[in-house]
């Protein structure tokens, strides 16, 4: 028997898949996790601590994380440019879920 409430229910209605929406995606979290580890990071070290990511890809996902408000950018009129990123106040909020996901990952980490 199906519960009456499924039937009405929309999944992308939730705080949940909002918040999916945000950090979906390969490298997104990872990006957010080394921001709230190092604080400000320019691109090339970001590149670095990701390992094999294209710059294309990169700059996509910081690209989305701005416009999402979870990351602010930074430039700096020099030459050669210089750019650095760091969490917004909204993206550090974010932080304390992705804590709690790092802290179940090292509690059930098969081995």
């Amino acid at each position: 028997m199906i519960s009456k409430y499924i039937d009405g229910a929309n999944f992308e209605d939730t705080g949940f898949s909002y918040t999916l929406s945000l950090i979906s995606g390969k490298h997104k979290m990872v990006i957010l996790y080394c921001l709230m580890e190092y604080g400000v990071v320019r691109f090339n070290e970001l590149k670095r601590y990701l390992k094999n990511i294209s710059d294309k890809t990169l700059s996509m996902n910081l690209k989305e994380l701005e416009s999402d408000r979870l990351l602010l950018r930074t430039e700096y009129p020099q030459i050669p440019p210089k750019v650095e990123y760091t969490l917004s106040e909204r993206g550090k909020t974010l932080m304390a879920v992705l804590d709690q996901l790092c802290i179940w990952g090292e509690n059930n980490r098969l081995t």
